[in-house]
């Protein structure tokens, strides 16, 4: 925090040295340095000071309080809850929230990383008991997971922007269940857990980083488990795979921050049976190996059949 500060006072000084500059240059006589002078100058001031400007309204995003109420939550945690979180857990969270990709959800994976440009840390949370959830209500982290809101008000900036908010209200409770009932797991992770950089705060001011996403305080339903259309449409409402492959399913586009996925509609080209072998072992019918820090196959790749039936349905019948 500090530091950022201290180079957006940097980057204003530096945007008032030129404004000087050029002014100083107007008086020279070589009509050279005059023009030259200014005109550089001149530019340089214009542009440390648009720098400056959007580091300012990238603060501003970051660190302003959002608001969205707490839900009254206590959970019962019965086994039939604790085992439907602890699926949904291994099958779409530990993408994030374990280095293994793997339980337990230890954290302490830097999704900065993964962006292409170098704009700041962005650390998940230890979400075992050891970890800070631990003081953390039920409707707390209801709120966190829905609204990527923790529990002083504060966005996270990562959860605000992840799909796992579009999970139905009943899977959400259930995945809660779940975090409860972990083993708990000490692993240390920054505080906080996003840490934009400077060039991050530009960025994010500008409008290239994806501000927060509109609150939702409806209730969702899933349709009944199976092995549905209906049913894979819910389960890519809440996987991540539009982040790279496009709002349609059908393509990325060039110069995206996530990585470039393909047209899914060459899955209608494969067997139900190719479909989910791909999805077990990484190497689809053409036999190209899926790069697992691209694609999260592996957590994926643990939905039962039926779960992989929906999607396999949903994605062959894409226009």
């Amino acid at each position: 925090m500090f530091i950022n500060i201290f180079f957006l006072l940097v980057m204003m000084a530096v945007s008032v040295l030129f404004g000087w500059l050029a002014r100083r240059s107007w008086k020279t006589r070589n009509t050279f340095s005059k023009w030259g002078g200014r005109i550089l100058s001149g530019l340089l001031s214009v542009l440390v000071g648009f720098a400056s400007i959007a580091t300012v309204i990238g603060m501003v995003k970051s660190y302003t309080p959002r608001t969205a109420p707490v839900p009254d939550l206590k959970l019962a945690g019965t086994s039939e809850q604790i085992q439907r979180g602890e699926h949904i857990a291994d099958t779409f969270c530990t993408s994030c929230h374990s280095v293994s990709k793997e339980l337990p959800l230890t954290g302490g994976v830097d999704i900065g990383e993964d962006i292409p440009i170098p704009v700041g840390a962005f650390v998940s949370a230890n979400l075992t008991p050891a970890g800070p959830l631990k003081d953390w209500s039920d409707g707390e982290i209801f709120r966190a997971i829905r609204n990527g809101i923790d529990r002083d008000g504060r966005g996270l900036f990562v959860m605000s922007n992840i799909r796992g908010r579009n999970l139905s209200d009943e899977d959400l409770q259930a995945l809660i269940a779940y975090l409860r009932s972990q083993p708990a797991v000490v692993n240390e992770t920054p505080n906080p857990l996003d840490q934009p950089n400077i060039l991050g705060f530009i960025m994010l001011g500008i409008g290239v980083l994806p501000s927060d996403q509109p609150l939702i305080t409806d209730v969702i339903t899933a349709p009944s488990k199976g092995p549905t259309v209906e049913y894979g449409e819910y389960i890519l409402s809440y996987q991540d795979c539009r982040d790279c492959h496009g709002e349609n399913l059908l393509g990325g586009v060039e110069d995206q921050l996530t990585p470039l996925g393909p047209n899914l509609k060459v899955v209608a080209g494969w067997t139900q049976e190719q479909f989910i072998a791909t999805l077990r072992t990484g190497v689809d019918p053409s036999n190209h190996a899926l790069d697992p820090a691209k694609m999260p196959w592996k957590s994926i790749g643990r939905m039962d059949d039926e779960e992989l039936t929906a999607i396999y349905l949903y994605l062959s019948g894409l226009p």
